[in-house]
């Protein structure tokens, strides 16, 4: 079933001790396929990622892919309990991150919500801890 809704995303990264947030409030596509919830979202210039459209696929509360599209590509693969190698372009290159997922919880289809915590490192190397904070609300 594919629905239109109302997304408050927040984004927060701590990176050498350094907070940096984001928050989008965007119109965005939901889809539930079985277990599965789909978002798709085009990204804003408060991403930094203005003319891509950012889709998250979230299992239940075990697993999630985002993947975006367009002027930057990437897919990340958050999986409980297991680190995973996923591409990541940006307009100065392509790299190989490690993602480490901490915390999942898809509260979607009972209260709209979306929650997920997880660890980046490049070339085994600390890069940044990540937080998405997503709240939907179908018109």
């Amino acid at each position: 079933m594919k629905t239109n809704a109302l997304i408050s995303l927040a984004i927060v990264q701590w990176q050498d001790g350094e907070k940096n947030e984001t928050e989008l409030l965007t119109r965005a596509n939901v889809i539930k396929q079985d277990k599965t919830d789909i978002i798709s979202y085009e990204d804003t210039e408060a991403t930094g990622f203005e003319g891509s459209v950012t889709t998250i696929q979230v299992e239940g509360s075990r697993c999630a892919t985002i993947t975006r599209k367009g002027t930057a590509n990437s897919s990340l693969y958050l999986e409980m309990g297991k680190k995973n190698f996923c591409q990541y372009e940006t307009p100065y290159g392509s790299m190989q991150i490690g993602v480490l997922a901490r915390e999942l919880r898809n509260t979607i289809s009972k209260d709209g919500k979306l929650y997920m915590k997880y660890t980046l490192d490049l070339n085994s190397s600390y890069l940044s801890d990540n937080e998405i904070i997503m709240t939907v609300k179908n018109d």
